[in-house]
């Protein structure tokens, strides 16, 4: 079992467990895709694309922007709420981003490696700016036309 498996199946997760079944099935499905600087999908990503392409795909929508724009618009988290599955976990002054799959690691779109699961000991460890969650409601689109009664 994987280590998100794990704190899924140990129901540590950031969402409900139907939204953090599809973002583990999202993730699954791009293990192992290439990288590329500027991409949402579905045949290169990076950071930021991997991410919104995942949430995206478990209903949560969000506009597709930048690691440090997305940390303006979600929700600090802190505690042991940082290391719950699907948590996002900021780097490098804001320019890298990934998922948090517990308390050990994250999975992210590697500019050397694709997307792929990297622990936070060693190289990441020193690096980390900050945990965030998306909020979890409908995506503004949806409440505007809602709104708009359409």
């Amino acid at each position: 079992m994987n280590a998100a498996a794990a704190s899924l199946a140990a129901g540590r997760m950031a969402y409900s467990s139907s939204v953090s079944s599809e973002l583990m099935r999202g993730i699954e499905s791009r293990l192992g895709i290439p990288y590329l600087y500027g991409s949402a999908g579905p045949n290169r990503y990076d950071c930021s694309g991997f991410v919104w392409s995942v949430f995206k795909d478990a209903g949560i929508s969000f506009t597709r922007q930048s690691a440090r724009s997305l940390w303006a618009m979600s929700e600090p988290v802190t505690g042991d709420e940082r290391f719950k599955f699907g948590t996002l976990v900021f780097f490098n002054g804001l320019g890298h981003m990934g998922i948090v799959a517990d308390e050990n690691g994250f999975y992210q779109a590697s500019s050397s490696k694709g997307i792929t699961y990297s622990s936070f000991k060693g190289y990441w460890e020193n690096r980390i700016v900050g945990y965030r969650r998306m909020p979890a409601g409908p995506s503004r689109e949806a409440v505007i036309e809602e709104i708009a009664g359409k």
